[in-house]
């Protein structure tokens, strides 16, 4: 399998007043000019339970169409991990995995994209949030992260 490196992060870049960091992934190609494109006021996004095993663990990052339209979405969401503080992790460049498709989400119907990370390193920060953007959008919700420790940044696999 190939893995891609993509940056989601522009370590520094706090606005004032708190504002979210940039997120340096773009808009998957085509998706702007894609009619049937899931836009952020038709999806709820949250975080299914983290599945423990073996110093490894793995949640599910789930995109749902709340809409009475049909939509698509195709790609990696961009992912800030944060600290307590609202501060990225060190480390907290994801690691984009997988072949890309296209998911067309019915009205109510939903999309999973699957997180990974380690836990077994020593000195490794404590997540406390998950700021996502859908793929292809500039648009972030932050969601409640209990995964305690997260060592060396995430894996995430396309949405499915």
């Amino acid at each position: 399998m190939r893995v891609l490196r993509i940056a989601v992060i522009v370590g520094g870049l706090l606005l004032a007043g708190g504002a979210a960091p940039a997120l340096a992934r773009g808009p998957v190609p085509g998706a702007e000019t894609d009619p049937g494109g899931c836009s952020p006021a038709q999806l709820d996004v949250r975080l299914d339970r983290i599945d423990p095993g073996a110093g490894n663990r793995y949640a599910p990052l789930v995109f749902t169409n709340r809409s009475g339209a049909g939509c698509t979405l195709r790609g990696h969401p961009a992912l800030v991990v944060l600290d307590a503080s609202g501060d990225p992790l060190p480390d907290g460049e994801p690691v984009a995995e997988g072949p890309e498709e296209t998911v067309t989400l019915e009205p109510g119907g939903s999309a999973r994209s699957v997180l990974h990370w380690t836990v077994t390193a020593e000195d490794c920060p404590d997540a406390s949030a998950l700021r996502v953007a859908p793929p292809g959008q500039d648009a972030v919700t932050t969601l409640d992260f209990p995964a305690g420790r997260v060592c060396g940044g995430l894996d995430v696999t396309p949405v499915r």
